[in-house]
């Protein structure tokens, strides 16, 4: 179906987002939808005839397990509530170890990149039918920014996500500014990438702002769109009209006013690249490889999971828990990563636990950097917020007696009677580089093919 051009909606630009002239559809991230009901925005813009997509961020298609049929189904539920005509998730990883790997569950706060290999498409394959089962209607999979490249890998980004469609019949979210994003982190050409994918697969766009520090470019939905990303969104419509385009925005909002603008040079870019549309777009190049499942066994993926698990395992635990780079990284690009990702754990923890950076004022984001070096993201980051007020109390921080005390209330008010005596600590800390030793050691005897 047709959707037009239409903006990411955030709770934070509700309003904005309902007063914008000329949205023809918008876009809500699942997990933050209550299952039974909906804010009353959208129910506003529903009633106005917009059509909401949820837009799942959880699931984690490309990981070595199969999807928990319990994401599947609040997934489901909130696709019914909104009336969408579809939903949409994301080639990639999220969650690694578990009972698969024997080594403790870790979860990314963030999605990583998929090894593209035909192992890992194998798996990826099985786990897109699986959730397509699941789900009332047609799924799109969009592709992930990345800051590291796996070793190894067998197939182009166009490549791997033209065999995903030709397998499984799933539709694509092409987002522009991650493929822009790869372009200066992994040196891929997005034209090439363009050429190699089945752009009539294309169910919708995604255009997002970033900016580049030190030579790598941060997909932080927080800047401004840059024309780099509208030069892609205008190679994209020389080759197909997508059915949908739309804005994403995910913090530090600006007025309407310019959320107004970026739209308007969104529907320029693509009225300009309407007139120079392209009659001779290069053939797709077809992927070499014997990727296909054998047919008849007992478990054909058994396999391919585990040492899909293993080699997931084990970068994820370099990037949040501290082990070593796995063989075959770039260690420094992963450090960049890993950092990257500590940042938005604080960020996440400072807005789900707002009364931190209040008590611990302008050290609030090193305190949390030094706690998160090391220590995987406890369950949930309202127990990771618990967890780092634990780590500075057990440590006699913050210096400032009233500070502490605050914090101590805080911590209390929430947790017990009382901070753990410094022994609990450190009999935690002995369990968790345990655990980690024995993550990383599993996963240097696996591997990625």
């Amino acid at each position: 179906m047709r959707l037009g051009v239409g903006i990411g909606w955030r709770p934070e630009i509700a309003d904005a987002v309902e007063a914008l002239e000329g949205v023809e559809w918008v876009e809500a991230v699942a997990e933050n939808l209550c299952a039974d009901h909906l804010p009353d925005s959208l129910v506003r813009l529903r009633a106005r005839g917009v059509t909401v997509v949820p837009h799942g961020v959880a699931l984690g298609l490309g990981g070595a397990e199969r999807p928990d049929p319990r994401r599947l189904a609040d997934l489901a539920a909130r696709v019914e509530l909104l009336g969408a005509p579809l939903v949409t998730e994301h080639v990639a990883f999220v969650r690694a170890g578990g009972p698969v790997t024997g080594s403790s569950a870790l979860e990314a706060g963030h999605l990583l990149p998929v090894p593209r290999t035909w192992d890992a498409l194998d798996v990826l394959c099985e786990n897109v039918r699986i959730a397509q089962d699941a789900l009332p209607v047609p799924l799109a999979l969009e592709n992930i920014a990345a800051l590291v490249n796996w070793p190894d890998e067998e197939l182009t980004e166009g490549q791997f996500l033209a065999e995903l469609v030709e397998r499984t019949g799933v539709r694509l979210l092409i987002d522009v500014a991650n493929l822009h994003t790869n372009h200066v982190n992994r040196g891929e050409d997005p034209a090439t990438a363009l050429d190699e994918l089945p752009v009539e697969a294309i169910a919708y766009v995604h255009v997002a702002g970033g900016v580049e520090k030190d030579g790598v470019w941060h997909d932080t939905h927080a800047h401004p769109v840059t024309a780099p990303v509208l030069d892609v969104l205008a190679e994209l419509r020389s080759r197909v009209d997508p059915p949908g385009v739309l804005l994403e925005r995910d913090d530090d909002f600006p007025p309407a006013e310019e959320l107004a603008g970026e739209l308007a040079m969104i529907r320029g870019t693509l009225e300009a690249a309407r007139r120079t549309v392209r009659t001779n777009t290069p053939a797709r190049t077809a992927a070499a490889g014997t990727g296909a499942t054998t047919a008849g066994a007992r478990d054909p993926l058994a396999g391919a999971r585990e040492r899909l698990a293993g080699a997931q395992s084990g970068l994820l635990a370099s990037l949040v828990a501290g082990a070593p780079a796995p063989a075959g990284f770039d260690a420094d690009r992963l450090g960049v990563q890993s950092r990257a990702l500590a940042a938005k754990r604080a960020g996440i923890v400072a807005k789900v636990a707002p009364e931190l950076p209040e008590i611990l004022g302008a050290g609030y984001r090193a305190a949390f950097l030094r706690y998160a070096e090391g220590r995987a993201p406890a369950s949930g980051y309202r127990r990771d917020a618990l967890a780092f007020a634990e780590y500075l109390l057990v440590a006699g921080e913050p210096a400032d007696d009233a500070a502490r005390l605050r914090l101590t209330h805080w911590w209390q008010e929430r947790a017990g009677a009382r901070p753990p005596r410094r022994t609990t600590r450190f009999v935690r800390a002995a369990r968790a580089a345990l655990a980690t030793s024995t993550t990383a050691l599993r996963a240097s005897s696996g591997g990625n093919r």
